[in-house]
């Protein structure tokens, strides 16, 4: 663990430290407040986003500290779209995520500017892990949302928010397809960089582990979930333990080497 002492670096801790006086400003019931902190901590994270697009000349994709740093960026706007076209609240933890998200890129993961092996130079390098990282914003909101439900917290009916299982339902329905996407364009992506739409590397193996976790989720849901509603959040909570391991434990751990060896 180290502090960066760059502009980057301070861009980034400048964000985190917005999004966390947020989150205690909504914890103090300070709402107007924390929306607005929440907004500039937005601003400042897209600034930082962008230094970095400038600083290594290509969209920040490539590694670790570049996905922390975006997917820390796209928590705002999907915060926004979840409670006024989903009904799904949690701005409180949601920036409580963002603090969380963009700490590996604050203090863990390097920031050396690299090159773009031949392998991500492609069209597809952009949508492809893009649709992935919102997909996995998306699932962490997701289960939070199913954490407090089993937690047996109340949703809030006077905000006219749906409750925590719906929400989790709600969260996943909107991730699921953006992860089915990731599958398809890096299986689309395989075939052009290498020959086939699947390698059977450590990194495709997890990938397709997490969308089966959901389409678990789906069919237990489908099935089961009036009557055993807090199994559904398990089920999703499971997920997100499966994305973690995709993101972090196939990118960096000696046992899982492969093609995507380059996200570490």
């Amino acid at each position: 663990m180290a502090i960066k002492y760059t502009f980057q670096g301070l861009l980034i801790y400048l964000v985190m430290a917005v999004y966390l006086s947020a989150f205690l400003a909504m914890v103090l019931g300070r709402k107007k407040a924390a929306g607005r902190l929440y907004l500039a901590g937005f601003v400042l994270a897209v600034a930082a986003f962008g230094y970095r697009w400038y600083n290594v000349r290509h969209i920040p994709f490539q590694n670790l500290f570049e996905v922390f740093l975006s997917m820390g960026m796209v928590i705002y706007p999907l915060s926004i779209f979840c409670r006024r076209w989903l009904g799904v609240g949690g701005e409180a933890a949601d920036m409580l995520i963002g603090t969380i998200l963009l700490f590996p890129a604050g203090f863990i993961f390097h920031a050396e500017p690299q090159k773009l092996p031949p392998a991500l130079q492609s069209w597809l390098f952009t949508p492809h892990v893009a649709v992935y990282l919102a997909s996995y914003v998306i699932m962490a909101k997701a289960a939070v949302q199913a954490a407090c439900q089993l937690n047996g917290k109340a949703g809030d009916a006077k905000a006219n928010l749906v409750g925590y299982e719906n929400g989790t339902y709600r969260m996943v329905c909107l991730g699921f397809p953006l992860l089915t996407l990731g599958l398809i364009l890096g299986s689309w992506w395989g075939k052009l960089a290498w020959g086939d739409y699947w390698g059977w590397d450590p990194k495709e193996l997890w990938s397709l582990a997490s969308w089966l976790v959901y389409v678990g989720y789906f069919h237990f849901r489908y099935m089961f979930g009036k009557k055993y509603a807090r199994i559904n959040s398990i089920w999703a909570i499971l997920g997100m333990v499966a994305i973690v391991i995709t993101l972090l434990w196939a990118n960096l751990s000696r046992i899982f080497s492969g093609l995507h060896s380059y996200a570490s």
